[in-house]
């Protein structure tokens, strides 16, 4: 991409011209802009930190905390009356806000949980698909350059839509709290229910939930987990990757990011405003336009010379949308913006074209597609029902947003009697034998032998 002209009128952009130019499906992809990955930097020292964690517990969580987060501690678990302290304290207008997010996340949440599938394959054969919650979650709420009450909400709403029975929470200690998550994190928890929450950031809170820690002589253990789930930055984002062979992941996720699809007809104070509230996540989050209206395009950098100097994180915000991972992307028409969006595979895809509902049927790669005027990424971090713990990264080409079924396992039941067994006994040890693992045959054969059937009856007494 190369970088706009500033002016007194517009705000400076990288732009990748497409326009006239027909790209096969790799080279669209590899055309789209992203923010560098360092997970090859972040690797080796995670690696310690998870070592670290792993070999030495509590201890070594306390000289994390220490290092990373200036606070001292001898057990991170929060205490019951710090949770119901937050609680108490919360603005009305907060807790107001969150509970309403709760409420439509959670008939959201409801409303997705999967029937299992009972299928009789032939008379006295059945094979049953059934679903079941796994044991314990380990949820992770990152602290940083914002607090993220409604990552609280995104995480543990699905996981009790599921039926999670046991769900613990971490957050970041912070100093200017005596040593605990913020406590706005501490009072959505509370909210929830949930009483299991832990002051210990980055990737030393992944290793606790992957691993567990044995108790100390401050308090208890932290037992693991099935699954972890959460955003957070790069050291989270690779403790996962290095952990995923131990436990569930939701994903690997990276710095956010928002795709907007739009045309002549879109407003460019909306579709500014928009760009604007993800970039002030993170100076690395990314901002795309994809657009064929040059006029348009013109109309939304003004626009961001307006609302981003006045924004609380100008400066931020400056720096995410001037970054090689932002930028605007001029297309021919609507239908090589589809293919653009698809390419890119945005965590969060605004649609701002004619027939914005029949475009957005079209996308198939998002992780998240809001459509319209009134539908802006921001409903979705909040108040939406949606969940807004999505793939990043161009993952979204195979892989979906956070739900109950992140949460959930499916067992297979095989339930054949002896005749429906006797049907298909010849094909499995034909099979067998083709593959040269005679026994598999074997094992179905003994069950048709003189006596066998005999032999399987239970005793009468």
């Amino acid at each position: 991409m190369t970088a706009a002209t500033n002016s007194e009128s517009s705000f400076a952009l990288p732009v990748l011209d497409l326009r006239g130019r027909r790209l096969g499906p790799a080279e669209l992809k590899a055309a789209m802009p992203r923010a560098e990955t360092t997970f090859d930097v972040a690797s080796h020292a995670v690696e310690e930190i998870i070592g670290s964690v792993r070999s030495r517990g509590f201890e070594a969580l306390a000289e994390l905390a220490q290092r990373f987060d200036g606070v001292e501690q001898s057990h991170p678990k929060v205490p019951a009356e710090a949770l119901e302290g937050a609680l108490a304290a919360l603005d009305p207008a907060v807790r107001a806000g969150l509970e309403e997010s709760i409420a439509r996340a959670r008939t959201f949440a409801e409303a997705q949980k999967p029937a299992d599938a009972v299928v009789p394959i032939a008379d006295g054969a059945t094979v049953t698909h059934k679903w079941v919650p796994v044991a314990r979650v380990g949820l992770y709420v990152p602290g940083g350059l914002a607090v993220y009450p409604s990552s609280v909400v995104m995480n543990v709403v699905p996981a009790l839509a599921a039926g999670v029975g046991s769900i613990a929470l971490a957050s970041p200690p912070q100093k200017d709290f005596g040593g605990l998550p913020h406590p706005t994190i501490l009072a959505a928890a509370r909210l929830l229910g949930i009483d299991e929450v832990y002051a210990i950031g980055g990737a030393q809170a992944v290793a606790a939930f992957a691993y567990g820690v044995p108790a100390n002589d401050a308090g208890p253990a932290l037992e693991p987990v099935d699954v972890v789930t959460g955003p957070g930055n790069v050291f989270v984002a690779t403790a996962k990757r290095l952990v995923k062979s131990v436990v569930g992941i939701d994903a690997e996720a990276g710095t956010t990011e928002i795709a907007i699809l739009a045309d002549e007809t879109a407003n460019p104070a909306f579709v500014a405003a928009d760009m604007i509230s993800q970039a002030e996540h993170d100076p690395h989050a990314a901002s795309v336009l994809v657009t064929d209206s040059a006029a348009l395009a013109d109309a939304v950098r003004a626009e961001l010379a307006v609302q981003a100097a006045a924004t609380r994180h100008a400066g931020r915000v400056a720096q995410a949308l001037t970054g090689p991972q932002s930028g605007i992307i001029f297309v021919d028409d609507v239908e090589q913006g589809i293919a653009v969006c698809d390419a890119y595979a945005a965590e969060h895809l605004e649609i701002h074209t004619r027939d914005a509902a029949a475009v957005a049927a079209r996308i198939r790669n998002a992780g998240a597609i809001f459509v319209g005027d009134y539908s802006p990424v921001s409903l979705g971090d909040y108040c939406a029902g949606s969940n807004h713990v999505l793939p990043t990264s161009g993952t979204a080409t195979f892989a979906s947003g956070l739900n109950v079924t992140t949460f959930l396992k499916a067992v297979q039941i095989i339930d054949y009697g002896r005749a429906a067994l006797q049907e298909v006994g010849g094909h499995i040890v034909a099979l067998a034998q083709a593959e040269d693992l005679p026994a598999h045959g074997d094992a179905v054969s003994v069950r048709f032998r003189d006596g066998a059937a005999a032999a399987a009856q239970p005793a009468v007494r």
